[in-house]
């Protein structure tokens, strides 16, 4: 790919922009070389303005999404590009969410601009488990388990029931619930089926990816093995 086209894709402006930005001598190497749009680059050795790139095409990242934030492009109150660098909502292809995460929902959030990434991972053949810590407003009754476990627990205007869902107790008004579906608002109406409502929903992992210590409107970029194991996940043949 040309230079110039490399770093509009990259959100760095136009191309007409870009090529502003080689006249004016703010694209330089690592040692802070003057770089014609013709020269020959590589990513990590690339600097504008003397600051490294932003993370490479192909990136999937992990954020802790606070509440409030909205997992959209569009304009928002507070959408989830405010807590990321602002060229990343003006790539080409955007760096997109893989799922959502509700405006009242936080946690774990992957985003990348790679389109069969999201796909692989997105697609309801995939089945990646998702784990969510839920508060809840009302104590547990003792059934939920095995209801939500059954399969056979019917969300209201649906008419299939969900797939077996995974719950264990932290205590009389907090849960740790596992899905491997996505659907509508899903632990919110699996509780509303039992006569409770969600209080806080906090998403913690998928797949073998965890949220661990990262800090709430933090990110962090996933390194390759990471990536893979989500690629590996998504490959995986599924049963029915």
């Amino acid at each position: 790919m040309k230079f110039i086209k490399y770093l509009a894709n990259l959100g760095y402006g136009s191309r007409r922009e870009v090529e502003r930005m080689f006249k004016y001598g703010v694209v330089t190497d690592a040692d802070g070389n003057t770089l014609a749009p013709d020269h020959p680059f590589v990513h990590d050795t690339v600097r504008v303005e003397g600051e490294r790139l932003d993370v490479p095409p192909g990136t999937a990242l992990m954020l802790n999404k606070p509440t409030g934030y909205v997992c959209s492009t569009k304009e928002a109150s507070q959408l989830i590009y405010e807590l990321l660098p602002a060229r990343f909502r003006e790539r080409s292809p955007v760096m997109a969410p893989i799922g959502r995460l509700d405006r009242d929902t936080s946690g774990l959030l992957l985003l990348t601009d790679d389109g069969q990434l999201n796909h692989r991972v997105t697609s309801p053949k995939t089945h990646l488990p998702k784990v969510y810590e839920v508060t809840l407003a009302n104590v547990l009754r003792g059934d939920e388990a095995a209801l939500f476990e059954s399969g056979t627990l019917m969300l209201e205007s649906e008419t299939t029931p969900l797939q077996p869902v995974t719950l264990r107790p932290l205590d009389d008004r907090r849960v740790e619930v596992t899905l491997t579906e996505g659907r509508y608002h899903q632990v919110r109406r699996m509780f509303a089926a039992v006569g409770n409502n969600v209080n806080a929903l906090h998403r913690t992992a998928i797949g073998a990816l965890h949220l661990g210590d990262l800090a709430s409107g933090s990110w962090r970029q996933l390194p390759e093995h990471e990536v893979q194991q989500l690629s590996r996940h998504s490959e995986k043949p599924t049963s029915g």
